[in-house]
């Protein structure tokens, strides 16, 4: 027990030092029975965005992955609290978990989604410099994204398989660029919205390769993948996970798609017993495996 407060003793002293560097009024910790700590509004850059809740449960072992919660919102919206019940079945099932928030698509202000790759790098880098503290070892993330979220998890993960170990991506975009995006009518009324998240004028008669180059489908490394997709699926179509799933099978890539019939777009918009039954138990699985 001695060296259980420790542990949480020490994470809480480094998280300290970065509130008073930042002044972050907001921050807040709850401390529960064990040294079970809940670290609300971290600061992880200078950015109002650039927040992160921390949950630490009770008697996890020193190599138990992180998992690193991405939140969805077409990458123009969303924020972390929208997570927070996966966060919280998390935390109930003694897994460690960051759920953070980043900084939001603008072209007024430039931000694309290779700035919100920077974020989750950003984070990625903090939690790092605090996981002795917490007793766990650096660069032993799982992510987990939602839509949007899902789309940056994939990625982020693809491209640092050094740090990322496994990837959970429910209702992701996955292709932006290929013949049979292009011609479908789900391209038609979603790459107004990919051209924001690129930062590049598309056209469909020449795509630019900043489209391949934002596509997880054209990404892929040797990192498990777990995937959930709807059929009823209106603002990711199924094809997407389809076509992804496809592409990890030709690829020999460990993977698993999680296929729904009767179902809709993102977890936190499904039923309870639904998200109870299928969503938890493979996320779970998936995590523990």
């Amino acid at each position: 027990m001695k060296k259980l407060i420790l542990r949480y003793h020490f994470f809480i002293v480094g998280c300290i030092s970065f509130l008073l560097q930042s002044c972050n009024t907001k921050f807040r910790v709850w401390v529960g029975p064990g040294g079970q700590q809940k670290i609300y509004n971290l600061k992880y850059g200078e950015h109002k965005r650039q927040k992160m809740d921390v949950f630490l449960p009770k008697d996890y072992t020193k190599d138990s992955p992180v998992v690193l919660i991405v939140h969805g919102g077409a990458w123009t919206l969303g924020r972390k609290e929208h997570m927070i019940q996966i966060q919280k079945m998390l935390f109930e099932n003694k897994i460690p978990s960051i759920n953070m928030n980043y900084r939001l698509v603008s072209k007024r202000k430039q931000i694309t989604y290779k700035q919100q790759l920077e974020d989750i790098g950003l984070v990625v880098e903090r939690f790092n410099s605090l996981a002795e503290r917490a007793e766990l070892i650096p660069n032993n993330y799982i992510l987990l994204g939602e839509s949007a979220g899902g789309h940056l998890a994939l990625l982020y993960g693809y491209q640092h398989s050094d740090q990322v170990k496994k990837i959970i991506s429910l209702s992701s975009p996955t292709d932006f660029y290929s013949s049979e995006y292009l011609n479908s009518f789900y391209s038609k009324y979603t790459s107004p919205t990919f051209q924001k998240v690129v930062g590049s004028k598309f056209d469909h008669k020449n795509v630019s390769e900043a489209f391949k180059e934002a596509s997880p489908i054209a990404n892929i490394t040797n990192v498990p993948t777990l995937l959930f997709q709807g059929n009823q699926d209106f603002l990711v179509n199924q094809h997407q996970g389809l076509a992804m799933d496809s592409a990890l099978t030709q690829m020999n890539i460990p993977h698993k798609l999680v296929f729904m019939e009767k179902t809709g777009h993102a977890p936190r918009f499904f039923s309870k017993r639904k998200r109870d039954s299928i969503i938890y138990p493979n996320i779970l699985e998936w995590i523990k495996k």
